[in-house]
């Protein structure tokens, strides 16, 4: 459940059964957050009609600011299972920022992990079509035996209609296809080359924006697109490993994952009570059906010979083989997870973080040699992709300044919207970048 702050002004909860929708105060029915949560708006109103008149006093000040705090994060721990359990050891105000924290975490270790045992396998076994099937056939298994045991939150969530399954074919397709890409570039080059090229997505993200949803992309933003742009030519051109094959199905990633994200949001707000976890086990779902039948045409005459010989110089390859797709349904989820907890330009550095962390992992992993120019194109290009989040997160709090301050300005509006967390939302935007 996400609590939305409506064009009136109040609190409303859209979403849950048990929810009440009203122009008033917040009431939740089914949940025992109803009286935290209503109490942290009230003591936030009530913190900016006092500064309005100046009958606060530092010492009031300091305490209301704290219980609104206080109060606020008690609503968002109760809301959450894992949140709330985090919170009866750390307490609620620091309970959802270590979770998400541990989130991220996971997210890196695993993605890590992953990049690290699926390019030790391509070494042995170069059949990336095959690879990408198995990857999404362990992450569906995985899916069905947790729904199976009853664990849906962890899977699929719940059953959806045709209609809604076929709402989410399209993104799904992407990215399927997109997944298959970045496999066939990362068993041609080096892992650090396919990520370096991978941070070109916002430059495809902002062309189809415009192209298939009318949507301009201000200048500022597309200025911090020519050092991405420079940054992968640089590094391309000069990376020892470079193969036109590794580039251009970089590139088609790339690409299949801008349609992705276009399609994701003209997806959004059409189905309803599917949290992301239940997205991206449909996704998976969906690679299946589109994965399997191209790896039997592409490799499936000379597969079988292929998983004899990695059998016998490799005692270990089925284990491998099967871990490595876990990894990469585990890293997946926790990253749509983290998407769910954080603003998109938030989940945008964590993205340019994670690459730096795999690119410096894998050159120590595999011994790769960089040359003086690809090193100074990396660094550029996630340099790049860096200053592209941030000129994103700049627009969007420019655009939502006028419509999120609960007062046109002074100190009472600058204090009630620093007194709310992130999680709160106006118009479908986070109130806080």
């Amino acid at each position: 459940m996400s609590l939305c702050l409506g064009s009136t002004g109040c609190l409303r909860a859209p979403g849950p059964s048990g929810v009440s929708r009203a122009s008033g105060p917040l009431v939740i029915s089914s949940f025992g957050s109803c009286s935290v949560a209503a109490q942290g708006r009230r003591n936030a109103t009530f913190l900016g009609q006092q500064l309005s008149t100046r009958q606060f006093s530092a010492r009031q000040l300091s305490s209301r600011s704290r219980s609104a705090s206080k109060t606020v994060a008690s609503a968002s721990a109760a809301e959450n299972p894992i949140d709330g359990s985090v919170a009866k050891v750390t307490g609620p105000e620091v309970a959802s920022p270590l979770v998400t924290a541990g989130f991220i975490g996971m997210w890196y270790a695993l993605n890590v992990g992953f990049n690290l045992q699926n390019k030790t396998l391509f070494n042995y076994f170069p059949f990336p079509w095959t690879v990408s099937a198995v990857h999404v056939v362990v992450g569906l298994v995985y899916c069905l035996a947790a729904y199976a045991v009853g664990a849906k939150k962890a899977s699929f969530g719940r059953k959806v209609s045709w209609a809604e399954f076929m709402r989410l074919v399209p993104p799904a397709s992407m990215h399927a296809i997109g997944h298959v890409a970045a496999n066939l570039s990362f068993a041609a080059v080096a892992i650090s080359l396919t990520h370096t090229v991978k941070t070109l997505e916002p430059v495809f993200s902002a062309t189809l924006s415009k192209l298939l949803l009318g949507v301009n992309t201000p200048l500022p933003v597309c200025a911090t697109l020519i050092p991405i742009m420079a940054g992968v030519s640089l590094a391309s051109a000069a990376e020892l490993s470079f193969s036109w094959m590794g580039f251009l199905t970089a590139m088609l990633s790339n690409l299949t994952f801008g349609f992705r994200a276009v399609l994701s949001k003209q997806l959004m707000g059409s189905i309803k009570d599917l949290d992301s976890t239940a997205v991206y086990a449909y996704t998976t779902l969906v690679s299946v059906i589109i994965c399997v039948p191209l790896a039997l045409i592409f490799e499936g005459g000379a597969i079988k010979q292929g998983i004899q010989t990695a059998a016998e110089s490799h005692p270990n390859f089925w284990y491998q083989l099967t871990i490595v797709g876990l990894l990469y349904h585990l890293y997946n989820q926790f990253a749509f997870n983290t998407l769910s907890r954080v603003s998109p330009v938030s989940h945008g550095v964590c993205n340019v973080v994670k690459r730096v962390v795999i690119i410096g992992t894998s050159v120590l992993f595999f011994g790769n040699k960089l040359t003086t120019k690809t090193k100074i194109g990396t660094a550029v290009a996630l340099l790049g992709t860096y200053l592209y989040t941030e000129a994103s997160k700049n627009l969007d709090r420019a655009e939502l300044k006028p419509k999120a301050a609960l007062h046109k300005e002074g100190l009472p509006g600058r204090l009630i919207n620093a007194l709310l967390p992130a999680h709160f939302e106006t118009g479908g935007r986070s109130l806080i970048a």
